[in-house]
Protein backbone atom coordinates (compact mmCIF):
# COMPACT_ATOMS: atom_id res chain seq x y z
CA UNK A 1 0.00 0.00 0.00
CA UNK A 2 1.71 3.00 -0.35
CA UNK A 3 0.49 6.18 1.61
CA UNK A 4 0.51 8.98 -0.47
CA UNK A 5 -1.44 8.06 -3.33
CA UNK A 6 -3.38 10.56 -5.26
CA UNK A 7 -7.42 10.03 -6.59
CA UNK A 8 -7.27 12.11 -10.24
CA UNK A 9 -10.87 12.16 -11.28
CA UNK A 10 -12.00 13.85 -14.48
CA UNK A 11 -15.66 14.78 -14.29
CA UNK A 12 -18.05 14.38 -16.88
CA UNK A 13 -22.09 14.84 -17.25
CA UNK A 14 -22.97 10.52 -17.71
CA UNK A 15 -19.01 9.09 -16.42
CA UNK A 16 -16.09 10.26 -14.99
CA UNK A 17 -12.08 9.05 -15.27
CA UNK A 18 -10.22 7.84 -12.75
CA UNK A 19 -6.80 7.29 -11.63
CA UNK A 20 -4.76 6.70 -8.69
CA UNK A 21 -0.79 7.59 -8.74
CA UNK A 22 2.19 7.86 -6.24
CA UNK A 23 2.47 10.83 -4.60
CA UNK A 24 5.08 11.50 -6.97
CA UNK A 25 2.78 11.24 -10.16
CA UNK A 26 5.81 9.21 -11.90
CA UNK A 27 6.02 5.43 -12.61
CA UNK A 28 2.47 3.88 -14.19
CA UNK A 29 -0.82 4.24 -12.44
CA UNK A 30 -1.88 1.96 -9.68
CA UNK A 31 -5.55 1.80 -10.68
CA UNK A 32 -7.11 3.42 -14.18
CA UNK A 33 -10.68 3.64 -15.32
CA UNK A 34 -13.63 4.66 -16.60
CA UNK A 35 -17.06 4.27 -14.19
CA UNK A 36 -20.42 5.51 -14.87
CA UNK A 37 -21.55 8.39 -12.15
CA UNK A 38 -24.44 6.16 -10.15
CA UNK A 39 -21.70 3.88 -9.75
CA UNK A 40 -18.72 5.89 -9.33
CA UNK A 41 -18.45 6.06 -5.69
CA UNK A 42 -18.90 2.43 -4.88
CA UNK A 43 -16.03 1.92 -7.64
CA UNK A 44 -13.81 4.42 -5.62
CA UNK A 45 -14.59 3.44 -2.38
CA UNK A 46 -12.57 0.37 -1.96
CA UNK A 47 -9.45 2.20 -3.67
CA UNK A 48 -8.80 4.69 -0.53
CA UNK A 49 -7.60 2.29 1.98
CA UNK A 50 -6.45 0.03 -0.64
CA UNK A 51 -3.56 2.75 -1.93
CA UNK A 52 -3.48 5.01 0.84
CA UNK A 53 -4.85 7.59 -1.01
CA UNK A 54 -4.02 11.41 0.91
CA UNK A 55 -6.08 13.21 -1.47
CA UNK A 56 -8.53 13.77 -4.66
CA UNK A 57 -7.23 16.04 -7.60
CA UNK A 58 -10.51 17.04 -9.15
CA UNK A 59 -10.73 18.19 -12.39
CA UNK A 60 -11.85 21.88 -12.89
CA UNK A 61 -14.27 21.16 -15.65
CA UNK A 62 -17.77 20.13 -16.62
CA UNK A 63 -19.86 18.76 -13.58
CA UNK A 64 -17.11 19.33 -11.15
CA UNK A 65 -18.93 20.80 -8.45
CA UNK A 66 -21.79 17.94 -8.51
CA UNK A 67 -18.73 15.25 -8.78
CA UNK A 68 -16.90 17.07 -5.78
CA UNK A 69 -20.32 16.55 -3.59
CA UNK A 70 -20.62 12.98 -4.78
CA UNK A 71 -16.90 12.50 -3.61
CA UNK A 72 -17.26 14.47 -0.35
CA UNK A 73 -18.24 11.30 1.45
CA UNK A 74 -14.81 9.59 1.05
CA UNK A 75 -13.83 11.84 3.57
CA UNK A 76 -10.42 13.29 1.64
CA UNK A 77 -9.38 16.74 0.57
CA UNK A 78 -10.31 17.78 -2.78
CA UNK A 79 -8.15 19.71 -4.95
CA UNK A 80 -9.66 21.60 -7.94
CA UNK A 81 -6.71 20.97 -11.00
CA UNK A 82 -6.82 22.76 -14.14
CA UNK A 83 -7.91 20.47 -16.97
CA UNK A 84 -7.58 22.61 -19.99
CA UNK A 85 -5.50 20.26 -23.08
CA UNK A 86 -5.72 17.51 -21.24
CA UNK A 87 -7.91 15.60 -23.84
CA UNK A 88 -5.33 15.74 -25.98
CA UNK A 89 -2.34 15.01 -24.03
CA UNK A 90 -4.43 12.03 -22.89
CA UNK A 91 -5.15 11.01 -26.45
CA UNK A 92 -1.40 10.72 -27.04
CA UNK A 93 -0.47 9.42 -23.78
CA UNK A 94 -3.21 6.37 -24.89
CA UNK A 95 -1.49 6.08 -27.83
CA UNK A 96 1.64 5.75 -26.46
CA UNK A 97 0.46 3.06 -24.43
CA UNK A 98 -1.82 1.41 -27.45
CA UNK A 99 0.21 1.74 -31.07
CA UNK A 100 -2.09 1.61 -33.94
CA UNK A 101 -1.51 -2.00 -35.29
CA UNK A 102 -2.53 -2.63 -38.36
CA UNK A 103 -3.28 -0.79 -41.11
CA UNK A 104 -3.85 2.03 -38.08
CA UNK A 105 -0.16 2.18 -37.98
CA UNK A 106 -0.66 3.77 -41.42
CA UNK A 107 -2.79 6.50 -40.14
CA UNK A 108 -1.41 9.71 -38.29
CA UNK A 109 -1.92 9.70 -35.11
CA UNK A 110 -3.44 12.97 -35.13
CA UNK A 111 -6.32 11.54 -37.42
CA UNK A 112 -7.50 8.48 -35.09
CA UNK A 113 -9.36 8.87 -32.03
CA UNK A 114 -8.92 6.04 -29.38
CA UNK A 115 -11.60 3.38 -29.89
CA UNK A 116 -12.90 3.91 -26.48
CA UNK A 117 -13.43 6.86 -24.41
CA UNK A 118 -10.16 8.27 -22.75
CA UNK A 119 -11.57 9.81 -19.40
CA UNK A 120 -8.89 7.62 -17.35
CA UNK A 121 -6.26 9.09 -19.09
CA UNK A 122 -7.13 12.39 -18.88
CA UNK A 123 -7.81 11.34 -14.82
CA UNK A 124 -4.11 10.66 -15.03
CA UNK A 125 -2.83 13.51 -16.32
CA UNK A 126 -4.85 15.31 -13.50
CA UNK A 127 -3.37 14.02 -11.07
CA UNK A 128 0.05 14.36 -12.53
CA UNK A 129 -0.44 18.07 -12.79
CA UNK A 130 -1.83 18.09 -9.13
CA UNK A 131 1.57 15.79 -7.73
CA UNK A 132 3.54 18.05 -9.98
CA UNK A 133 2.76 21.24 -8.46
CA UNK A 134 3.59 19.96 -5.31
CA UNK A 135 -0.01 18.64 -4.14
Amino acid sequence: MTSDAVLGVDPGTRKAGYAVVTGTGAGAPLALGVEGLDTLLERLRPLVPEHGIRAVALGRGTNAAAIAALLGCLELPIHLVDESGTTLFARALYFADHPPRGWRRLVPIGLQLPPRPIDDYAALLIARRFTERGG
